[in-house]
């Protein structure tokens, strides 16, 4: 999904997508260390998601459309 189309999601689907995206960011690395994943650029485009959803959700921050970061979950730490 590009930015564009993100902008347009609430800040509710932002998170919820955000989640969901870290969710297959861990799926895939684990995929990657027991040697199971068949398409690493997968992770590359993951990372770029997850990068693009953190960012419009801070973009709407610094606008005063307060989004609690405590919704966010971030992806588990290595």
């Amino acid at each position: 999904m590009r930015a564009a189309e993100m902008r347009r999601l609430s800040s509710e689907e932002l998170v919820q997508r955000l989640n969901d995206s870290a969710d297959d960011l861990f799926r895939l690395k684990f995929q990657l260390i027991s040697g199971q994943l068949q398409n690493n650029r997968r992770i590359r485009e993951v990372k770029r998601e997850v990068a693009r959803i953190k960012t419009i959700i801070r973009e709407r921050e610094m606008q005063g459309n307060h989004t609690p970061t405590e919704e966010v979950v971030a992806p588990a730490e290595e």
